[in-house]
């Protein structure tokens, strides 16, 4: 059983008809370019697959298949210069395959990869087919635009034409009988000399996909980027605040309007300074009276120490104050 498990994996792996609900890769199944012209082809993948290595390559079979590029080959060559280069974006959750130059001999079977890495789990694949033809081509695979502005893409054929969005083809919009197709936001038009464009009229944010050209079984990938619109900030002595009042200059009327509020200050003040040099100029009055009693005290002890008591008894002694002011003390 485990061995009949093994042989359908492999299985299923090998098969490149599968249908897409089945693969967590996807692209289309076949791709046309003109001889001599470049092809990018979109292959998108599930969002937990963002860190994983992708890979492209040539073959029918995975075991078999001959490896183009790589995005963990980091070797320093520009990928301009490159013939087959791969470019990842998680935030859109695609990896980009570009082929410059292409010949005839290589068309043929190519596939889309995710490497898991694990023994007994296969890498997610998808296969399309590259058909190296005269027929269809864009004339520049990558376009880009600002926000609200307009931007043409021109697509060459030689069959009935379309203008689709990678991953829904529910999308696409077709031209008529006429040639033309138009509404709100976009129109296409068709010169009837090998050439029809693609007009965005007012670019949108969310405009910036993978698109397709389509002619009959033909199509080609095209790349739009639509990037933020620069903001201007008007210059600041051009606005106007009629809701603010006018600034006052400070002269001698605004503030001598102030000076009965300043003179009031100044007098409150004075008189609190008054009264407060006056309670204390009472206070130190009052401790300079209460300390002349204990030194006349002391004065009159020195007098009646000078005398002995062998002169006479004190006991029948008088003492006689001669006048208030000396205070001079007399025993007799």
């Amino acid at each position: 059983e485990p061995l009949l498990k093994i042989n359908l994996v492999l299985s299923i792996h090998h098969v490149p008809f599968l249908p897409a609900f089945l693969c967590k890769v996807t692209t289309e199944e076949e791709f046309a370019v003109l001889e001599g012209g470049s092809l990018t082809i979109p292959c998108h993948y599930e969002p937990q697959y963002a860190s994983y290595v992708k890979y492209w390559c040539r073959g029918r079979t995975r075991d078999f298949c001959t490896s183009l590029a790589r995005t963990d080959d980091h070797h320093l060559v520009d990928p301009a210069e490159k013939k087959v280069s791969i470019f990842d974006d998680p935030v859109q959750q695609v990896f980009t395959v570009t082929m410059k130059d292409l010949k005839e001999g290589e068309s043929g079977w190519h596939m889309c990869g995710v490497e898991i890495g694990g023994v007994w789990e296969a890498d997610d694949t998808a296969f399309t087919n590259v058909k190296v033809i005269h027929g269809m081509s864009a004339v520049n695979p990558r376009m880009s635009g600002a926000e609200g502005s307009a931007v043409t893409i021109e697509c060459l054929y030689r069959s009935e034409k379309k203008w689709c969005r990678s991953g829904d083809w529910r999308s696409c919009l077709s031209t008529g009988s006429d040639g033309s197709y138009e509404d709100s936001s976009v129109a296409i038009r068709d010169d009837r000399t090998g050439a029809f464009t693609v007009t965005f009229k007012k670019l949108q944010l969310k405009d910036t996909a993978w698109y397709w050209c389509s002619a009959g079984q033909q199509k080609t990938a095209v790349h739009l980027l639509v990037t933020p619109q620069p903001t201007t900030v008007p210059p600041v002595s051009g606005q106007s605040f009629p809701d603010l009042p006018p600034a006052k200059p400070i002269t001698r009327e605004t503030w001598s309007s102030h000076s009965p509020m300043l003179a009031s200050v100044v007098v409150c003040s004075s008189v609190i300074f008054l009264a407060v040099v006056a309670i204390l100029a009472i206070k130190f009055w009052r401790l300079h009276k209460s300390d002349r009693v204990p030194r006349d005290v002391e004065e009159m002890r020195a007098k009646f120490s000078g005398c002995s008591r062998e002169a006479g008894d004190f006991q029948n002694a008088a003492v006689l104050f001669l006048n208030k002011d000396s205070q001079d003390v007399h025993v007799y």
